[in-house]
């Protein structure tokens, strides 16, 4: 079995906090994942919920498991003060594998 690279990411983001959600993760997560190799693929607000979803690439040399590990180990992550999280009130994470159309 291949290394996965690609990640689908469903948030459900807390009444009223999408705008702080998404204003938090352009400054913040967005840059820091891709500090760590990571891609995003892209990102999608799901119209009439308050829902978001995002795909992320990782296609480095090192496993995603340990990269993802190392993303949310970093002082870096960890500093986040308030943590970005803190508006999903629920997530679900799936890797998926890309097909031609």
């Amino acid at each position: 079995m291949t290394e996965p690279r690609w990640q689908l990411r469903d948030y459900a983001i807390k009444p009223d906090e999408m705008d702080d959600w998404i204003a938090e993760w352009r400054a913040k997560i967005v840059p820091l994942r891709r500090r760590f190799g990571f891609e995003v693929a892209g990102a999608w607000r799901v119209q009439g919920a308050d829902r978001f979803v995002w795909i992320i690439n990782y296609n480095g040399e090192r496993p995603w498991k340990e990269m993802d590990l190392a993303y949310y180990e970093s002082a870096e992550r960890k500093r986040m003060d308030p943590d970005p999280a803190r508006h999903i009130a629920h997530s679900d994470t799936r890797f998926v594998d890309p097909l031609e159309p």
